[in-house]
């Protein structure tokens, strides 16, 4: 499995990273575009609705909930 991979946001006008694994940056970039948002936007979004959660934790369960949701449209369409 691939290394982590940084990115830089900029969150309530402070600049901060996040690193995650690829595979969850990709999923969370079909999310943005399916919202029509940027990366760093729904970035954004995720960081307003965290609560005590850190950052990085909040987007991989947030990126595993989507996946998730999308298999189970699967199931019950076959």
């Amino acid at each position: 499995m691939p290394g982590l991979k940084k990115r830089s946001v900029n969150l309530a006008g402070h600049a901060t990273s996040v690193a995650l694994e690829p595979e969850f940056w990709a999923v969370l970039e079909v999310m943005a575009k399916e919202q029509r948002l940027s990366l760093a936007a729904l970035i954004g979004e995720l960081d307003s609705q965290r609560g005590e959660s850190l950052l990085a934790s909040f987007c991989r369960l947030s990126a595993l909930a989507y996946v998730q949701s999308k298999g189970a449209g699967r199931k019950k369409k076959a």
